[in-house]
């Protein structure tokens, strides 16, 4: 390399730059003073130690760095001044993918040494070591894969200590080439030399690789039959410009591809892999370029697609676009992220730079990871497979995030962020949460630090009860944590539930699903309560054996009050209820006038009177009606009332078009009310009655939509300030699915902030069930460390005769 200018040296990094002057790395023996360092955190994999190299080095420093299960151990030896500095630079000028936890140091005896190395990886019993998550490929990479005089010009798998694979490829620690599934790819001598090479940026990079030493990336049809290409990425773009749809093996599994703005394509790719009608497709756009062509994007948004992390982005739709209109039908937005490895950049060029880049599996199963599943699985929806030979250890879906007005609201958790754990400002017993049974998360605590697993998915089959056990014996292996407690939901026929149940050897604490919610939310803020809680979302048990959640409640990690709820609905016809809204808006139409005659509604005319009849006999007598106080199932019977929805196809969708529907300039609210009692009553009727009104006088639905949001923000901060009032309390955590809804969270962010309360939401984990298992798990330990029981039964279910009672204030 060209040597560089003294001009070029000072805009180094401090560790990045020369010796000033190499006889310091011989110190005099009289002022020679030892320091042991032991750095925690993510500091493997992430080019630490070349850093620590460098840095010794660029001081005068003399001893040595080596990788153990529980972080980085330093031995540096020089005087006073010098060490001193190290270990202030350590922190400070850390490499960009690194994350220091806790730096423990103290001054020791050692023999005298006259350089700096880095010494083998070492083993110890006890691991406290971060793994690093997987992130896209760097700048820099980029640069070499797209230079043709470069020995690695197109080369797929392209990465240094900046960026690449992480946690889809490690078995165990410490991370190391042998621990990963590169294990099988022998460096070639030109890879080698970069890897002991100090200044070289791929030194120690365990994943690297070239086009002579490293996977190999293949073409085949659906027959499984290799496709002969001296070029098979090209031949795969070629193919995906022609309408083909493709399975590609990406970096934590393999995604379903077609060209977004080609109808036909996008269409079959639907039929084909059983997605539910209207629910969207994630998009791949090659540029933000190419994103602004088809979304209104905000400056938050645009950071987030360009961060290493690269999620998928809920983005606003513009008015007139080009892509296909099944890829997001009925919805104003759409799901997009920018490339994240080398495979996907070279994919994405001319004639192709927007495509589906949807999970592979079929509907409800889990996310495919291995060639050979692949092809038995995905056969009939593929019309052909890009793949290679480096193995995926663990799925890793691609995350979703939404933009709040403040930061980053997940809705799926996974690449790009899992394992970075949750920080606490206590140390746990290690403890198992599992979970729900939608958008399942595991989590294991250790000490003051909660490991959230990747999203595993729904558990209503074999494939993801696998999925889920399998998360959970890797994150035990890599962590190295045998866990005293597990912690479940109180839902009995959760897959979860049973599992935890199959557990003898541990601790068993049921824990309900809004405390979950709440201790969630509270866990990484660092709260420790009390706090009122807002829980808000479609379903789950209550300790009365209704389905909550409109729930208000006093909340510390161990125990909860309820402090009030919406009142009950019924729920006709049970799970077939949150499937057909127009049953919830029947409900709700009892509820609020005994029964349906006179009432002159469009909803209803589209019903058959039957039906009618039929879900307003199951309401009365409670027959197969279970009870719910939940916000999503009033969303679900505003929807219904509104014409929007009667019949959904994928969860939640029936809300979302309610929060979407909503006029952003409409400031007018509902009446409200609530019965005194403990716990505290809403009443949902002056609120459904408002609703039909406007109907009737025919005020837009956008108004109506808005409105309903309205007063719930106006509802819970009068009643979240009343109980603040009675209780002393001025922290308000706001969790559960509902929370997802931003004109509501913002909303209601800014309506108690206003009041004087501290108001905390949730951005290191989704609001939603994703989220559960961190405040299951935190929940169950303060459960035990502090005495406290599990609640489980200590309520009473309404009696059927209560159940349609008018609520009055």
């Amino acid at each position: 390399a060209p040597r560089k200018t003294p001009m070029q040296i000072a805009a180094l990094p401090s560790w990045k730059r020369p010796p000033e002057n190499t006889s310091k790395i011989h110190p005099k023996p009289n002022s020679v003073l030892t320091r042991r360092i032991e750095i925690q955190g993510i500091v493997q994999g992430v080019g630490f130690r070349p850093f620590v190299y460098n840095l010794a080095r660029r001081l005068g420093l003399t001893g040595n760095v080596a990788n153990t299960s529980s972080g980085v151990i330093i031995h540096v030896q020089g005087d006073e001044k010098q060490l001193d500095q190290f270990t202030h630079l350590l922190q400070d000028d850390a490499p960009p993918l690194a994350h220091i936890v806790n730096v423990h140091f103290a001054e020791t005896h050692s023999r005298s040494v006259t350089d700096f190395t880095i010494i083998a990886s070492e083993g110890n019993h006890e691991r406290s070591t971060l793994i690093s998550p997987d992130v896209a490929v760097c700048d820099d990479c980029l640069i070499e894969m797209n230079s043709p005089a470069d020995r690695r010009f197109g080369h797929p798998f392209i990465n240094c200590t900046n960026c690449g694979p992480r946690y889809t490829i490690i078995s165990d620690l410490p991370y190391d080439r042998p621990q990963t599934t590169m294990a099988d790819f022998a460096m070639c001598e030109d890879c080698r030399t970069e890897y002991d090479n100090p200044d070289d940026r791929r030194f120690h990079a365990q994943p690297i690789a070239c086009p002579v030493c490293g996977p190999r990336v293949q073409l085949y049809d659906a027959k499984n039959n290799i496709i002969e290409s001296k070029d098979p990425i090209r031949s795969a773009r070629e193919l995906l410009s022609q309408g083909h749809a493709l399975a590609v093996k990406g970096l934590g599994g393999f995604h379903l591809a077609v060209d977004a703005t080609n109808t036909a394509a996008v269409t079959r790719l639907r039929q084909r892999k059983g997605r539910e009608a209207e629910k969207p497709f994630a998009m791949m756009a090659a540029t933000i370029d190419d994103i602004h062509r088809f979304a209104d994007l905000t400056p938050p948004e645009i950071d987030l697609l360009q961060s290493k992390e690269r999620p998928i982005v809920l983005t606003r739709k513009k008015e007139v676009h080009l892509i296909a209109s099944d890829v997001a039908p009925l919805n104003r937005f759409f799901g997009v992220m920018l490339p994240y490895t080398p495979l996907h950049h070279l994919l994405l060029t001319p004639p192709v730079p927007i495509l589906v880049m949807t999970s592979a599996n079929a509907s409800g199963e889990p996310l495919v990871t291995d060639n050979n599943d692949a092809f038995n699985r995905l056969n009939e929806i593929a019309d052909f497979f890009l793949v290679h030979n480096r193995d995926i250890l663990i799925g890793c879906d691609d995350s979703l995030v939404r933009c709040t007005s403040r930061k980053p609201l997940f809705l799926r958790r996974a690449r790009g962020y899992v394992p970075v754990p949750v920080f606490l400002k206590k140390k746990l017993p290690s403890t198992l949460g599992l979970g729900a049974l939608l958008k399942n998360t595991i989590c294991l605590t250790k000490e003051e630090r909660v490991f959230v697993s990747q999203h595993v998915g729904d558990l209503e089959n074999l494939g993801t009860l696998r999925f889920f056990t399998q998360t959970i014996e890797h994150l035990s292996r890599i962590l190295e944590v045998d866990p005293e407690i597990v912690a479940f939901d109180l839902h009995p026929d959760y897959l979860s539930s049973k599992h935890a149940l199959t557990l003898n050897h541990m601790t068993q604490v049921p824990v309900q699903h809004h405390h979950a919610h709440i201790v969630s939310c509270m866990a990484e803020n660092q709260l420790h309560g009390p706090v009122i809680g807002l829980a808000f979302d479609g379903t789950g048990l209550g300790d009365d054996g209704a389905a909550w959640g409109g729930e208000v409640l006093i909340v510390k990690p161990e125990r909860y009050e309820r402090a009030a709820h919406m009142a009950y609905l019924s729920l006709p016809g049970s799970n077939r209820a949150i499937v057909e809204p127009w049953r919830m808006g029947v409900s709700a139409l009892i509820k609020t006038y005994g029964d349906l005659d006179g009432l002159s509604l469009p909803f209803l005319d589209a019903i058959s009177p039957d039906k009618l009849t039929v879900v307003g006999q199951m309401v009365a007598t409670g027959l197969n009606s279970p009870l719910t106080s939940s916000i999503g199932r009033l969303f679900d019977a505003v929807a219904a009332l509104c014409g929007l929805k009667q019949k959904i196809n994928f969860e939640g969708q029936a809300a979302m078009l309610v929060e979407y529907s909503a006029d952003k300039h409409e400031t007018g609210y509902y009446d409200y009310d609530w019965h005194m009692g403990a716990p505290i009553e809403i009443a949902p009727e002056p609120i459904i009655g408002s609703v039909v009104r406007d109907l009737q006088e025919n005020v837009p639905v956008p108004v109506i939509a808005a409105r309903f949001h309205n007063t719930l923000i106006h509802l819970f901060c009068d009643l979240t300030l009343k109980i603040s009032n009675t209780t002393k309390i001025r922290q308000v955590a706001l969790s559960g699915g509902v929370f997802q809804n931003l004109r509501l969270l913002d909303g209601m962010v800014k309506a108690l902030s206003s009041k004087g309360l501290e108001v905390f939401t949730q951005s290191h984990v989704p609001p939603n069930d994703g989220g559960l298992c961190l405040g299951q798990a935190v929940a169950a330990a303060a459960m035990i460390t502090k005495g406290h029981p599990p609640v489980v039964g200590s309520g009473r279910r309404p009696e059927p005769s209560a159940r349609n009672n008018t609520v009055t204030k």
